[in-house]
């Protein structure tokens, strides 16, 4: 085994790959030594990503069959990954390149808790980016709020992005140091895009931006079924984009959903797309209507009014302000509806570089180890 400590970055998803960007690419202007795992949980998109985001390639792919589009094929994905766990000196050398360090992880995704899994049985120290997070309800987001308070209570340290992310990793048992960063990673992409940030659509010339993918909606028959019928409300004034995950399309279609929106002359429905033209629609937008945490963390920024489709968030971002937790209750969703733009705000980029200061501490962390 080369005893030589190393940063290894574990990703696997489209929204990892754009938070975690910004310290690769520190990294690599300031030549520091990394490797790169991709969990294959993303395969073709995280292609796209990387071209886009300028990462280079990864050192090791652990899938490549092409992005996990339902929910069958994600169990099936899962399982393999997690098969590799009972070979402990395999999964050193195969996957972390029999390499000691630290292996930074993201999120709240199956990718994350497998890739933390992985690391521990590796013997190597995990770090965990956007830490602290938490709403509190087992089943709002599920299972996002199960692997996080898994990973948060083993990680050796915990990346929060605000006080309050803080404040919920102190309330909890957790071994791991916390350190506390200015903000999220989530502006940094953001701020290289300011020629789109600042274009002649900001003022929400554009479609209403739809998008949902979290369990708790797709297997919740009422509320697919409800916010069907309000897109298709929508549409009979504005134009809608409904950007649709794989196990969002074919939750739609088994349910005779996705025919009546492909067919209607307002909506149109799009696969996921690269994060220059999705931040082009959110930026245009007059309103959102989404489910994603790191959409309602990019609105918050760029102060376009959403509504957040959820019972529960984890985040603060834009609550109170442009973004407006619906909660499925009627009345606040009509409310919102009836004058999205009561609620836009100014762009506000926060001045700070959370991933200098993420990278610079795991560097110091390295030595001490070394």
């Amino acid at each position: 085994m080369d005893q030589t400590p190393t940063l290894q970055f574990f990703l696997g998803t489209k929204a990892q790959y754009i938070k975690t960007a910004p310290l690769l690419q520190y990294c690599d202007e300031r030549g520091i030594d990394y490797r790169l795992i991709d969990s294959g949980q993303h395969h073709e998109i995280a292609a796209t990503m990387r071209h886009e985001l300028r990462v280079r390639e990864p050192d090791v792919t652990l899938s490549t069959t092409g992005d996990i589009s339902t929910i069958p094929s994600a169990i099936r994905w899962s399982l393999r990954l997690a098969s590799r766990l009972i070979r402990r000196g395999r999964l050193r050398t195969e996957v972390f390149g029999d390499r000691t360090g630290i292996c930074i992880i993201h999120g709240d995704t199956p990718s994350t808790l497998l890739a933390a899994l992985m690391a521990w049985r590796s013997g190597l120290q995990v770090a965990h980016l956007e830490a602290g997070l938490r709403s509190w309800n087992w089943k709002h987001p599920f299972p996002e709020e199960l692997i996080r308070v898994a990973v948060m209570r083993w990680a050796e340290v915990l990346y929060v992005p605000n006080p309050d992310a803080r404040s919920n990793v102190e309330r909890m048992t957790h071994r791991g140091d916390i350190v506390e960063l200015g903000a999220n990673t989530t502006h940094e992409p953001l701020a290289d895009l300011d020629g789109v940030l600042h274009g002649a659509t900001l003022a929400g010339e554009g479609r209403v931006l739809v998008t949902c993918h979290r369990v708790e909606n797709l297997k919740h028959s009422s509320r697919l079924d409800q916010l069907v019928e309000r897109i298709q409300r929508i549409a009979a004034d504005h134009a809608v984009a409904f950007v649709v995950h794989g196990p969002t399309r074919g939750q739609l279609e088994q349910r005779g959903l996705l025919a009546p929106l492909l067919d209607h002359p307002g909506i149109d429905v799009i696969d996921l797309l690269d994060h220059e033209s999705f931040v082009r629609l959110l930026c245009a937008a007059p309103f959102v209507i989404t489910d994603g945490g790191s959409i309602q963390e990019e609105a918050a920024v760029l102060g376009v009014p959403t509504l957040l489709y959820r019972a529960r968030s984890e985040r603060p971002d834009g609550l109170d302000a442009n973004v407006v937790l619906s909660g499925y209750d009627d009345a606040v969703i009509s409310s919102f509806l009836d004058d999205p733009q009561a609620f836009r705000r100014p762009i506000d980029l926060p001045d700070v570089r959370p991933s200098v200061d993420v990278v610079e501490d795991l560097r110091a962390r390295l030595a001490r180890l070394g």
